[in-house]
């Protein structure tokens, strides 16, 4: 499948000009197309974004792109970040608690813009908050997912995979092994090992499934951090299939963009990394199924996003930073596997 070469700029157009973006630096969770407005900022949303922005600085030499990662960095660091506590809520409205997940994810965005700018206050805070993670979070039965402020209490466990431990909290774990906290990294994929069989299905309803996968692929995509650990590399060669299959029996009654990206994004390293060879077929099925969520639209707050996902072939009405983020660096990943340049690179996995 051969892909429209505008496909990344109009994806990160959509980025600098929808809106998502606040002057603030601030980027919200998603855009409600129907009722037309965008939800609150996220800081894990803001996060993705900055992890975005800096890969797409890279991708293209854009200046723009790298001034817009360095705000949104900013936001996290000087207005996100509670200095007393040391850590990132959730959001910035008072009583907010914290999330393991959130905080990995902001400190792998912050560390993608000191690689590119050397500052100093970024990699302060970033450990700072390597360390509040171990201290808030950790266990050594588990990761706590979700926190009290300024108490930070463990909030009681729930029956969906947000809100209790599991195996996908070792994405943002990776943060400990970015910041060579290699003793916490351990302990989390232990533990993520461990939570890893009992995970999928975890509901009977299709959509719960898809929704389970998204979570499942953020485990798959940390195990690509150990390529040469035999355990980790079983099971991404059982966990790879077990997604696809399931993603591609659940789609025609509801697919979500990201399940496809972030699959096709952990087939590459996989590949990259000797553990399981290309499935050319299964690849080119999905590349060509991102790209199909793409909007291509006069409207501006739409246009080059992805949309969240799909309910019996109909668009949902969502359009997602996260979504768009992972989709357009699994389209551009395609684009360079196709041509025989792409080269992994963890760090630069959104």
């Amino acid at each position: 499948m051969s892909l429209d070469s505008s496909f990344l700029h109009r994806a990160g157009c959509w980025f600098l000009a929808s809106g998502i973006v606040e002057p603030s630096g601030g980027v919200a969770r998603y855009r409600h197309i129907e009722q037309k407005r965008n939800l609150p900022v996220s800081t894990e949303i803001t996060g993705y974004a900055v992890s975005t922005f800096s890969y797409l600085y890279r991708r293209t030499g854009e200046q723009k792109y790298l001034d817009a990662s360095v705000h949104c960095a900013q936001f996290l660091t000087r207005q996100a970040w509670n200095p007393d506590l040391q850590t990132f809520p959730f959001e910035t409205a008072p009583g907010s608690p914290a999330y393991f997940f959130d905080c990995g994810i902001i400190v792998r965005g912050i560390l993608s813009v000191y690689r590119l700018t050397h500052d100093r206050e970024i990699l302060n805070i970033a450990q700072q908050a390597g360390r509040t993670m171990a201290r808030d979070f950790l266990t050594p039965a588990a990761i706590h997912p979700v926190i009290a402020l300024p108490s930070r209490e463990p909030l009681p466990y729930e029956k969906r995979w947000s809100r209790e431990p599991g195996c996908f909290l070792l994405k943002s774990a990776m943060a400990w092994k970015n910041l060579g906290m290699e003793l916490y990294w351990r302990t989390a994929l232990k533990q993520a090992l461990t939570n890893d069989p009992p995970f999928l299905p975890g509901a009977a309803e299709p959509e719960k499934i898809m929704d389970r996968l998204h979570a499942y692929c953020y485990y798959l995509e940390g195990l690509l951090a150990e390529p040469g650990c035999p355990e980790c590399a079983a099971a991404l060669r059982i966990g790879i299939p077990r997604t696809a299959g399931y993603l591609h029996e659940i789609a025609p009654q509801f697919a979500r963009s990201d399940v496809y990206a972030q699959l096709l994004r952990i087939r590459f390293y996989a590949d990259a990394f000797g553990i399981q060879p290309m499935d050319r077929v299964a690849a080119e099925q999905e590349a060509a199924a991102i790209a199909s969520f793409q909007y291509t639209t006069n409207n501006s707050a739409l246009n080059g996003g992805f949309c969240f996902g799909r309910r019996a072939g109909h668009f949902l009405p969502f359009v997602n930073p996260v979504s768009s983020a992972f989709s357009l660096q699994a389209l551009d990943l395609w684009s360079q596997y196709c041509d025989g340049k792409f080269k992994p690179d963890l760090d630069a996995l959104i």
